[in-house]
């Protein structure tokens, strides 16, 4: 059986401040993390009826993103990203997802460090 039609949304650059790390540091004072992420879904039906009910609710889910990330005190970018993955899989119409982490200034000498990771819902599902 042929795989479903997937189409993307994108939510791009969206930044946050948390506590993230592992050092005493990073542990008292908020940083910047910047996510990226893909959902892939097949969008024809709303592309078609022009319905909110026939999408995926992006903002409905960057809300979710936003709640989690500032309630979280992670000690590890790969754990943020595992969540944020997870958040977006409970909508049953995102097939996959792509999430990507940013942690400007981690390290010294480099822009950034970033974590990303991609989950489907078939992997959820097992």
């Amino acid at each position: 059986m042929p795989e479903p039609h997937l189409d993307r949304i994108h939510i791009r650059d969206l930044l946050q401040r948390c506590i993230i790390g592992i050092y005493d540091e990073e542990r008292r004072d908020k940083q910047d993390v910047v996510i990226n992420i893909t959902l892939h879904a097949d969008l024809r039906k709303a592309g078609q009826s022009d319905n909110i009910e026939d999408t995926v609710d992006y903002k409905a889910i960057k809300k979710q993103v936003i709640a989690m990330v500032d309630g979280s005190a992670f000690l590890l970018v790969e754990r943020m990203a595992e969540c944020i993955a997870d958040i977006c899989l409970s909508d049953p119409r995102v097939a996959q997802v792509d999430v990507r982490v940013a942690k400007p200034g981690a390290l010294r000498f480099a822009r950034t460090v970033e974590v990303e990771i991609t989950r489907t819902q078939k992997e959820r599902s097992s």
